[in-house]
């Protein structure tokens, strides 16, 4: 079985290399590139199973790499953990905006760091399980065996945890879910995440589904749920 790829981000080499030989000790094969605007053109050539991407970055900063990873076809659905000396919630949240599907704050272990790469890892390569039911929901059309939403016919283009978060919601049509629900079964059981985590991903979710927006509905201190307006199974 082939190695999975990553791609590396970093401008500090001391951490990069140390980063570099650890993931490559757990059966990774790892590329470091110490610019933003050199990694974003390696990723976009050719696209990796995953990206750790700093945020303070030379020339490109990494908020706008993440941004036009997010923007290209090609890798917008691309498992991206953030790495970032900032540990204030409004620097989290808006590489989390940006559609990063992790993030992991300097120093970090690197048992930790593995820890996170394999659970994302994980979920994305989880196969589905047979026969999966497509989701219908008017001009809503989810397809899990194939990681695909629709929304009249046109492709919407969703990361990993936003294609997860609108499979749960869809699949409990009308029902509330937690928190705590939407972390396990978006996220995975070991993935450490807060509420608001959540939160900035369903703010991004909703942006992307435009005119279906109003359907995820914020049940005050308890949850989301999708409830689709007018539409029929």
């Amino acid at each position: 079985m082939s190695k999975k790829r990553i791609i590396l981000i970093e401008d500090e080499r001391d951490l990069a290399d140390l980063v570099a030989a650890r993931l490559k000790r757990e059966g990774y094969s790892v590329e470091v590139y110490q610019d933003g605007a050199a990694g974003l053109d390696h990723v976009r050539c050719d696209p990796p199973d995953l990206v750790l991407l700093d945020i303070m970055l030379p020339g490109l900063a990494g908020t706008e790499v993440l941004s036009r990873l997010r923007n290209d076809s090609r890798t917008a659905a691309l498992p991206i953990i953030l790495l970032t000396a900032k540990s204030e919630e409004s620097d989290i949240v808006v590489g989390l905006r940006f559609g990063a599907d992790d993030y992991i704050t300097k120093p970090f272990s690197m048992s930790v760091l593995a820890a996170r790469i394999e659970t994302l890892l994980r979920r994305l390569s989880a196969a589905p399980a047979s026969g999966k039911a497509v989701i219908r929901l008017g001009p809503l059309l989810i397809d899990p065996e194939r990681h695909q939403v629709e929304i009249d016919q046109e492709p919407l283009s969703l990361t990993l945890t936003e294609f997860r978060l609108l499979t749960a919601l869809a699949a409990a049509r009308g029902r509330v879910l937690n928190r705590n629900q939407l972390m396990d079964q978006a996220m995975g059981l070991d993935c450490v995440a807060t509420d608001r985590t959540i939160d900035v991903h369903i703010t991004a979710l909703r942006r992307k589904l435009g005119p279906l927006r109003s359907w995820v509905q914020t049940i005050r201190g308890v949850g989301y749920k999708l409830e689709p307006e007018g539409a029929e199974v």
